[in-house]
C-alpha cells in the first residue's frame, strides 16, 4: 500500500504564494514516485486539520515564513506525536530568530557580518546605517522587505521607515561585498554550492529570486575549490549545531578568503526556479528523487 503524505503549503504568511509553488511542486514529484498525496492549505486553527495530519503516515510541510517554518507548525506536530519532514520546532524557531541565530554563531567562532537587531529610532543613531549595510526583518524569508543600501549617504530614508511601520525591529548588517553563495544540506550531505549572480545593477532581491533574472551558476564560476569545500562543510556545521533535520540551506558570502555566514534557512522553496532543488540536480537528484529521500529521511527507512 502506498505511503500516504499530506502535503502542506500556503497558510498565512507574506510568503504564501511561494508556498503554494513548493507544495504544488512537491506533490507532483511525491505522485510521480508512487505517493499517495493529499495537499492542505493550513488554517489559523490547526486543530482543524489534526484528523487529515493524523490519517497520513508522514506530513510535509512546504511552509515559508511566519507560523509555518517558524516552529509554530512543528510544535503542534510534536505535540500530537505526527510524523513530518524537516527541522523539528527548536532548531526551526531557532533559525527562524535572525538575531539569536546570529549569536549562536558568534558563540561558535563562526564569522558573520556586524550585526544589531535595531527600532527605527536606533537604526538612526547606530553607526552600521552610516556605512554600506543590509536592513532586513528578523524573522521573516524571501527577501521580503530587504532594503540594501550600497551608498549609504543616498538611502530612501522614507522606505526605511515604511518597512519600520511593519516591523517594530530590523535586523541591520554591515553590506558584505564578494561572492554571494548558498549551500544546501541534505540529511548530513552539503550538497554542490551554488553561485548568486543578481542581474546587472540590481540586487538578488524577493522579485529578482522567482522572476528568472538572476543566474544561479552550479558549479561557482568565481569560488576556489578549497572555498567551495569549505563552504560545504561549514554549512553541515551549522545544520548540525542548530540542530537541523532532513534538509537546510545556508547563505554564506566568500570575500577575501573568508567565509560570511548569513542566515539558515530550515524550509527552502521547492519550487522550480528554487535554490535547494537546483542544488540537488547539481549532485543527480531530480525532483522526485529529492522529495522521495527527503520523506524517507523523514520516516528512518
Amino acid at each position: 500500500m502506498a505511503t500516504k503524505v499530506l502535503v502542506l503549503s500556503g497558510g498565512d504568511s507574506p510568503e504564501r504564494e511561494v508556498s503554494l509553488r513548493s507544495g504544488s511542486a512537491v506533490a507532483v514529484a511525491l505522485k510521480q514516485t508512487g505517493y499517495e498525496v493529499t495537499n492542505a492549505d493550513p488554517p489559523g486553527n490547526l486543530e482543524n486539520l489534526l484528523p487529515a495530519m493524523e490519517s497520513a503516515d508522514i506530513v510535509f510541510p512546504a511552509l515559508h515564513g511566519k507560523n509555518g517554518e517558524d516552529g509554530t507548525v512543528q510544535k503542534f506536530m510534536e505535540q500530537h506525536g505526527v510524523s513530518f519532514v524537516g527541522s523539528g520546532s527548536q532548531a526551526s524557531e531557532l533559525c527562524f530568530d535572525k538575531a539569536r541565530y546570529d549569536r549562536l554563531l558568534i558563540k561558535n567562532d563562526i564569522l558573520t557580518p556586524k550585526t544589531e537587531l535595531v527600532t527605527y529610532e536606533e537604526f538612526s543613531n547606530s553607526s552600521l546605517s552610516k556605512l554600506p549595510f543590509v536592513l532586513k526583518p528578523n524573522d521573516g524569508g524571501s527577501s521580503i522587505d530587504n532594503i540594501i543600501v550600497r551608498d549609504a549617504g543616498q538611502k530612501d530614508m522614507e522606505s526605511i521607515r515604511q518597512v519600520f511601520d511593519r516591523h517594530r525591529q530590523m535586523l541591520l548588517q554591515e553590506l558584505i561585498t564578494g561572492v554571494e553563495t548558498t549551500v544546501a544540506v541534505l540529511g548530513t550531505e552539503g550538497l554542490p554550492v551554488i553561485e548568486i549572480v543578481p542581474p546587472a545593477e540590481q540586487e538578488f532581491d524577493y522579485e529578482n529570486k522567482y522572476n528568472g533574472a538572476s543566474q544561479e551558476i552550479c558549479p561557482p564560476e568565481h569560488v576556489s575549490q578549497s572555498d567551495q569545500a569549505s563552504a560545504r562543510q561549514l554549512a553541515v556545521r551549522i545544520h548540525q549545531l542548530c540542530g537541523c533535520q532532513d534538509m537546510s540551506r545556508t547563505d554564506i558570502f566568500i570575500s577575501g578568503g573568508k567565509l560570511y555566514v548569513l542566515e539558515t534557512n530550515t524550509m527552502p522553496g521547492l519550487t522550480d526556479r528554487s535554490l535547494f532543488p537546483i542544488a540537488a540536480a547539481a549532485a543527480g537528484l531530480d525532483m522526485p528523487a529529492l522529495c522521495d529521500r527527503l520523506v524517507r529521511s523523514a520516516l528512518k527507512l
